[in-house]
């Protein structure tokens, strides 16, 4: 722009928090009068199942950052309709000069700013989009000749070698607070409730307090315990992780505040902090993977796995159904699978462990399970998902080789060792010993009366047999590395 904008709208998508926003803070230094808007964008909800525990958190933050710019003295315009046209129309009722926003990188939503910025230059206003949602994008880290990394190690020297204090600054925006301007009382429609938006409540109190507050309190308590964190994260009945992934994914928490502080106490010889900001960083690297490699949305980022011949038919769709409703007969695959479904919420070394046993012991496409998991989890980010997913199923970048195979009952022995995490989710093996929990097929006779459990009625036998499934998961792979 080649004078100050009079008035800016900032459109608040993955960015739901009035602090430390770069988008906000730069509308605010820039402009006389900023106003902020967020569209529950019908193009996005018409694919989502009616009761939605995503559109129950984003709704409970959305309200959240209304109240808080309300108390200085603004507000939240929230509409609900196509996203661009919504937008658009603000803009012109408030006779802006620009509207501010902050960047988003899937393929859809780049689609959609395009469209935006479009709309809004035939009507002469200015479009602005701003770096927010990671410490480093698209082509910041690359390799000496100049290429994206493809190798996360690599890829993380070099993050740790470029970052610098700046790069983890907040983005102020209590300091300019005061440009925020009142909302015109006719256009200030408030947040329409669930139900007008066509969705079931989802309550999600008993796992989740959304808004930045809610980020708050799971951040102030994991920093507690964040040096134990390099060992504790792989139990999934140990309080480990950060439980953050949500507040991440919808921008109640800020980026580069926890970069900051995994960084500072990393650097004070904080073995967990340096191992979450490791998990931190392992998230821009996915996003720059989906920048510079778009296809792996719906393919092998390794196009030699185009030609995996994974199973079809109705019994791979039987199998299928099995995973995702918790009945394949090997107890912590199932017990994290009923995690997800109840909660929304998977523990990241069962998300592994879940994962490899569909593409591995079941032989079905990572795609299935990759758009189950975006159905079902509260954390659901594109670009992450969709990594892990194919690291797991070894058609990704730096993938787990295709010859490493999660053992389920040694997963299960080794990280879940007393089966606690197996009998929350699974009552029905409650009464198992610390050995026959994780195997009950290889219950006797006594030991399954004495437990109350009748296999094949309680929990079902194993769908496959582990060494078995690996052989043909050997033969597989090995039919397309030798074509």
């Amino acid at each position: 722009m080649h004078k100050p904008p009079e008035g800016v709208l900032v459109w608040l998508r993955r960015d739901l928090r009035c602090e430390d926003h770069a988008a906000l803070s730069h509308a605010l230094r820039s402009a006389r009068r900023v106003w902020c808007v967020f569209v529950f964008d019908t193009g996005i909800l018409a694919a989502l199942p009616r009761t939605d525990r995503r559109v129950g958190f984003i709704h409970g933050s959305v309200t959240a950052l209304d109240r808080d710019l309300r108390t200085i003295g603004s507000g939240l315009f929230v509409r609900h309709g196509e996203a661009v046209a919504q937008v658009t129309a603000l803009a012109q009722e408030l006779g802006v000069d620009a509207v501010f926003t902050n960047h988003d990188y899937e393929p859809a939503a780049v689609q959609r700013d395009t469209r935006a910025r479009d709309a809004l230059a035939r009507l002469g206003i200015t479009w602005c989009s701003w770096k927010d949602q990671v410490v480093f994008e698209a082509d910041e880290i690359l390799t000496g000749t100049g290429t994206p990394y493809s190798v996360f190690t690599p890829y993380k020297n070099a993050w740790l070698k470029r970052v610098q204090a700046a790069d983890l600054a907040a983005h102020a925006v209590r300091p300019h607070a005061g440009r925020l301007a009142p909302l015109p009382t006719p256009l200030d429609t408030g947040v329409p409730t669930l139900q007008e938006l066509g969705f079931a409540p989802a309550d999600m109190s008993q796992y989740l307090m959304p808004g930045s507050r809610g980020a708050r309190a799971l951040l102030q308590e994991f920093l507690a315990r964040i040096d134990a964190y390099a060992e504790a994260r792989d139990y999934p009945a140990v309080k480990g992780p950060s439980y953050l992934g949500v507040h991440l994914r919808f921008g109640t928490v800020s980026i580069r505040e926890l970069a900051r502080l995994a960084r500072d106490r990393a650097l004070a010889a904080s073995r967990g902090a340096e191992v979450w900001l490791s998990e931190l960083i392992w998230r821009d690297f996915y996003h720059q993977i989906l920048h510079h490699h778009p296809h792996v949305v719906n393919r092998p980022f390794r196009a030699e796995y185009d030609t995996l011949a994974w199973d079809t038919g109705p019994e791979a769709q039987r199998l299928f159904a099995a995973w995702c409703e918790g009945r394949t007969g090997y107890p912590l695959v199932d017990a994290a699978m009923a995690q997800l479904n109840q909660s929304g919420y998977m523990h990241n070394r069962l998300r592994m462990l879940t994962a490899s046993f569909l593409t591995k012991d079941l032989g079905l496409d990572w795609r299935w399970g990759e758009r189950y998991f975006a159905e079902k989890l509260n954390d659901y980010d594109l670009a992450a998902n969709n990594g892990g997913w194919q690291w797991a199923a070894s058609t990704g970048c730096d993938a787990q080789p295709y010859f490493r195979i999660f053992n389920p009952v040694t997963q299960s022995r080794k990280f879940d060792p007393q089966g606690k995490f197996i009998r929350r989710y699974l009552p029905a093996l409650a009464g198992l010993d610390d050995t026959r929990v994780h195997t009950p097929w290889l219950a006797g006779p006594t030991e399954l009366q004495d437990s109350g459990l009748v296999l094949g009625h309680d929990y079902p036998r194993p769908l496959v047999d582990h060494d078995e499934a690996r052989q043909r998961t050997l033969a597989r792979f090995a039919a397309v590395r030798s074509g």
